[in-house]
């Protein structure tokens, strides 16, 4: 047996492009393809095995009704008294449309058309009027559906409408048809419109909670499939609810029963005596525990306190430039004007904080804050001359509690700031990147579009 088994071909690439583009992208149009492709083809199988079927019957009509009148036009003519002939005809082409001409050898006649239906039908008239019975769909010019037959040796022509040697339904049957498959065409768009409506709504909510929002609760209607789906997403929206609340209860605790006994603990090394640089290394590492319970709290915290308002962010950016600047710190700034757009300050100003706080720790030298607006967005970038990161450590570093020591200096920390920064961009439907600068150093791109 052979190790390597032979991989199932593949269609052309060309084919699937093909494919990929005449497919729709949505589940409405999708479903409603199929259910209304496979009505299609369901009613145009039953049309061909209805029709293909009735074939024989409507031959059969068609050739007794000929025969019959044949026979009883010959009979007519053989029994009729002469001077009541003409009248007989006359009653003929006025009540029934059959005309009776005798025949003449010279003639000029079409022949009737080869076909399933008129073989079937001029089969059966020879079958009972003879095999010397011929047949015309036009004779002299005129058209109609004529039928030979001899009296005494004389052969007369008998004319019928033409739609005798038709094998076309009748309009009224192609109405009703098309009436029922544009019925069950509406119908199928109906419930799939239907199943689309609770599937829009579901997803709305699971992007709501994305955001860290509390949705509405979903309507629990419908078929019991799509109930059980919403009375589970519900279930579940609750059950997040009701965790963050617990969070938040802990992290109450946590900011009161770590926090004040660090406070206490600074309090108590600054005015102790003794070594000035133990001292302050000692104050250097509660500041650092502190802002590293700050950072836990910033990241666990949720939006639901805080409701989207018309801000300009280039303000933002101009409260914080200033705020920097009484720190002392290297910070240079290059803020645009940018339009009103809503967004969440306070997790705006966080963004914007950590990262700038993320390079002055990390990366050392001047940083530069920049603002600016493009093409319907807002761009904020904080820019740095540090070792930069690896790309491929950066989706990563986005990642709660993920550090990068060895590119970023040996400087500690939680792990934290990115992460913060990359949900808060999420929150307001943005994108989080991290480049590397042109000449070195590192680029933090957040793009916010503006609505």
């Amino acid at each position: 047996m052979s190790a390597l088994a032979p991989s199932p071909a593949r269609p052309p690439a060309r084919f699937r492009q093909l494919l990929s583009a005449l497919v729709p992208n949505t589940l409405l149009a999708r479903t409603f393809g199929l259910i209304a492709g496979t009505i299609v083809l369901a009613a145009l199988s039953w049309g061909a095995v209805f029709r293909f079927y009735q074939i024989e019957p409507r031959a059969n009509e068609a050739a007794r009704f000929i025969v019959s009148v044949v026979n009883l036009t010959r009979t007519a003519l053989i029994t009729a008294q002469p001077e009541l002939l003409h009248e007989l005809l006359l009653d003929f082409s006025e009540s029934e449309g059959i005309r009776i001409y005798p025949s003449e050898p010279t003639d000029p006649i079409v022949e009737p058309p080869h076909g399933r239906f008129t073989d079937l039908v001029l089969e059966k008239i020879r079958a009972q009027l003879g095999e010397d019975t011929r047949f015309a769909i036009e004779r002299e010019g005129v058209p109609g559906f004529w039928v030979s037959f001899k009296i005494e040796g004389d052969e007369y022509w008998v004319s019928f409408p033409r739609e005798r040697l038709s094998a076309q339904p009748s309009r009224q049957w192609l109405g009703w048809g098309s009436g029922a498959l544009l019925l069950a065409l509406l119908a199928a768009y109906a419930i799939v419109y239907r199943m689309r409506v609770p599937l829009a709504a579901l997803r709305t909510a699971a992007r709501h909670i994305g955001r860290g929002e509390r949705p509405a609760p979903l309507a629990e209607t419908g078929p019991q499939e799509l109930r059980d789906v919403a009375a589970a997403f519900n279930q579940m929206s609750s059950d997040l609810a009701r965790l963050e609340e617990d969070r938040a209860l802990v992290l109450a605790g946590v900011s009161h029963d770590l926090r004040t006994p660090l406070a206490r603990m600074r309090l108590g090394i600054e005015m102790t005596a003794g070594d000035d640089n133990a001292r302050r290394e000692m104050i250097s590492d509660i500041e650092e525990m502190d802002r590293i319970v700050g950072q836990f709290l910033d990241f666990a915290r949720s939006t639901a306190g805080e409701l989207p308002a018309e801000e300009i962010v280039s303000d933002i950016a101009h409260a914080l430039e200033q705020l920097y600047a009484a720190r002392g710190a290297a910070l240079e700034t290059s803020i645009e004007r940018t339009a009103p757009q809503a967004v969440r300050p306070l997790a705006l100003r966080r963004l914007m904080s950590n990262l700038i706080d993320n390079a002055l720790r990390y990366a050392g030298g001047t940083v530069t804050l920049t603002v600016r607006p493009a093409r319907g967005t807002t761009v904020i970038e904080v820019l740095d001359r540090g070792p930069g990161i690896p790309p491929a450590d950066v989706e990563r570093l986005k990642q709660p509690f993920q550090r990068l020591e060895t590119a970023r200096s040996g400087t500690g920390g939680s792990g934290l700031g990115l992460a913060i920064v990359d949900r808060i961009a999420k929150w307001h439907d943005g994108q989080f990147d991290l480049l590397p600068r042109d000449g070195g150093g590192l680029v933090a791109r957040v793009v916010l579009p503006v609505r």
